[in-house]
């Protein structure tokens, strides 16, 4: 099999749930000689990936995409404890170039990432120390003092957990230990890792194994006040969105039929999946003001009208959306500057119809 290229079948196997086929698919690979990080980063992590594109797409359920997933980790637990994979970790382990700590940012569920750059780093001698999805940041602490690694890396896919990233990056510095992070997140080209002071950043598992295969990181400086990351949440913006954030939800929901006619028609179903676009909209504009970011927010609605799009949704409920939110938000500029940057260019992506 040319590397890349996914196996024969292997796609169906897991957008079908087929985990035990998927399963006997993949260790064949590693039966027939192929080397197991190629696996994991050039078979497994494009086929999550594809998971992903899938389900923006609307080709499959969230139903399917969480099965896909699903059986994606029991695929990787599988080659974990393949024969040539311990095997290689046998043969990498005299080097054994330190302990990590490998967590996903607290809310951060989405683990499979985090679990690939766990299982490469295993690859490459690391002592790994793989604490998984959601993990309360008090709790990531106390396991650094009590086992004492040399790095802590951090995952997130969502980037509506950067502010709990922060915490957890400031948090983990001030035992001493230095923070890799990683994922989606951070953004594509890591902005987000350094404005929030993280010692490194990589794009992949690959990537993160080959930084910390340079050599270790910098030991955080001890003289760092996180504070001094975000000067302009001074303003309150993010505290007044955050902690507001149930009554703008409300005050939208409460207002937006007269603003938008479609909706006294909606199902109860398309009533439930409104309130959550609108809490994913608050998210998303507090996650901005947190990051002083405005293309982080209008990226979003963005992504948003095309979801709404490609589900024969129309996005022109959007716009009424951002008008409700701005109503509540006028003594806050940043917040009003970042509302009207989005509807500005939602009115230059929806057809004129939608928006008259």
């Amino acid at each position: 099999m040319t590397t890349g290229q996914t196996p024969d079948g292997l796609w169906e196997a897991v957008s079908t749930g087929d985990e035990y086929t998927a399963t006997d698919i993949v260790l064949a690979e590693l039966d027939a000689g192929m080397d197991p990080e190629e696996l994991l980063l050039d078979v497994i992590a494009p086929l999550q990936a594809r998971v992903g594109r899938e389900w923006a797409a609307n080709r499959i359920s969230v139903a399917q995409e969480h099965t896909a997933t699903a059986v994606n980790e029991r695929v990787l637990g599988a080659v974990a404890h393949h024969p040539a994979v311990r095997r290689r970790q046998r043969e990498r382990a005299p080097e054994h170039p330190g302990r990590i700590a490998v967590a996903c940012i607290d809310g951060e569920w989405h683990a499979l990432p985090a679990r690939l750059v766990a299982e490469v780093l295993r690859l490459r001698g690391w002592r790994v120390d793989y604490l998984g999805a959601q993990v309360p940041t008090p709790h990531l602490i106390s396991h650094l003092h009590l086992t004492g690694p040399a790095v802590v890396a951090l995952s997130s896919s969502i980037a509506t957990r950067l502010p709990a990233a922060h915490a957890a990056i400031t948090a983990c510095q001030s035992t001493g230990t230095p923070v890799l992070v990683g994922g989606a997140a951070f953004g594509h080209d890591g902005r987000y890792a350094g404005l929030l002071g993280a010692d490194a950043w990589a794009p992949d598992a690959r990537a993160a194994a080959d930084r910390l295969a340079q050599g270790p990181l910098p030991k955080p400086p001890p003289a760092h006040r996180a504070i001094d990351d975000l000067p302009h949440l001074a303003d309150q913006a993010y505290a007044h969105v955050t902690r507001e954030a149930p009554k703008l939800i409300r005050h939208v929901l409460g207002e937006l039929e007269s603003r938008y006619a479609p909706m006294a028609g909606y199902t109860d179903e398309q009533r439930r999946r409104t309130t959550e676009d609108v809490a994913h909209i608050v998210d998303f504009l507090a996650t901005a003001l947190y990051l002083d970011d405005p293309g982080l927010f209008t990226d979003f609605l963005g992504w948003t009208a095309d979801i709404l799009a490609v589900r024969g949704v129309p996005a022109d409920s959007l716009p009424p959306v951002l008008d409700l939110l701005a109503e509540r938000l006028t003594d806050h500029p940043r917040a009003i500057g970042m509302l009207a940057d989005a509807q500005k260019t939602l009115q230059e992506r929806l057809p004129a119809q939608d928006t008259a």
